[in-house]
């Protein structure tokens, strides 16, 4: 069994294991496949499960950690690290304690160990889906939502808060008004959308950043190959006897930050766990250092004349 090392987060003494298990999967179903996968994951000894509302995991996790503690592939929940996140329907300041009550019920937990707002924008009250329509678009109420989080915390029912897909501009927005800091800046990156200037920002706040589509995304609504066909990446892994999975996830590892990967098949599950043991060299690091950046996941579903973000600039706040 893999032993995935940790890092600090918060200002409690609470640790984020450095390569977790993803759960999501367009269409966003729940199956009986995922269960069995989050199982296996957990057998192989990731302990950081991430799900969200969106994603129709929380049941499927909860089943999973259930029959975990059942066949004693862990002793307690407390040896797991459960994230899941606040849909856009239910960012509104009312509506964020009873969503997370759903959440820990589909999960049949008492306490998540992160709960995030999944994106800087609200919807209209209703079905926890996408597509959406343009008119159901708010503006987030950051001050007020983010006073919700914080009493979720201050609860117990989440021992950490924090965001996900937040800009510099963003963040430092709710860091204006914010009693408690966001712990996490949950975020798209791999080699092609290092996010150097975030990392930078999130590191001088003290939030630590969770990196999501670290190869790229392929399975989701917006992933690509973009990543695995890359040439320079595909370079380095042949050089290195290694996959360019691998070679992704090993940098990403080597930046500091918590890496988030799916996969429902059991050997590349096994697979992305072989990253521990060895390190790029200076040179490949400098290789993919100057690989042309491009975001992959613009989230045009979140940019309308008639929303709150009228353009891509403005969701992102240039940060494109």
């Amino acid at each position: 069994m893999a032993d995935i090392p940790g890092k600090p987060v918060g200002s409690g003494h609470a640790r984020i294991p450095l390569l977790g298990f993803g759960t999501a999967v367009f269409p966003f179903t729940a199956s009986e496949t995922m269960k069995e996968s989050i199982l296996h994951a957990i057998k192989l000894g990731y302990r950081h499960i991430d799900a969200a509302a969106l994603y129709n995991s929380e049941q499927p996790v909860g089943e999973a950690i259930a029959e975990a503690l059942g066949l004693g592939l862990i002793k307690s929940r407390a040896e797991l690290f459960i994230t899941s996140k606040l849909w856009c329907t239910d960012a509104h300041p009312d509506l964020v304690l009873p969503a997370l009550r759903r959440t820990l019920k589909n999960l049949g937990l008492e306490y998540l160990d992160l709960y995030l707002i999944h994106f800087p924008v609200s919807l209209k009250p209703g079905s926890c889906e996408v597509p959406f329509e343009e008119k159901d678009l708010l503006p987030l109420d950051f001050k007020s939502v983010w006073e919700a989080m914080e009493e979720s915390q201050s609860l117990g029912l989440s021992k950490l808060i924090g965001v996900s897909n937040f800009s510099c501009k963003k963040l430092q927005d709710l860091l204006v008004t914010a009693k408690i800091p966001p712990a996490v800046n949950q975020v798209e990156m791999n080699p092609l959308w290092q996010q150097k200037k975030l990392r930078e920002f999130c590191n001088g706040k003290g939030i630590h950043v969770t990196a999501y589509s670290p190869l790229g995304g392929r399975g989701t609504l917006w992933g690509t190959n973009r990543v695995l066909d890359c040439k320079v990446l595909q370079g380095i892994a042949q050089a290195k006897g290694k996959t360019v999975a691998q070679i992704c996830l090993r940098w990403a590892l080597e930046q500091g930050v918590s890496i988030l990967v799916k996969s429902f098949n059991k050997e590349r599950i096994e697979e992305n766990l072989e990253i521990l043991d060895w390190k790029l060299s200076p040179e490949e690091s400098q290789k993919i250092d100057n690989i042309e950046q491009q975001r992959g996941f613009l989230a045009p579903m979140f940019v309308s004349e008639h929303g709150p973000y009228k353009s891509l600039e403005d969701f992102w706040d240039g940060e494109l």
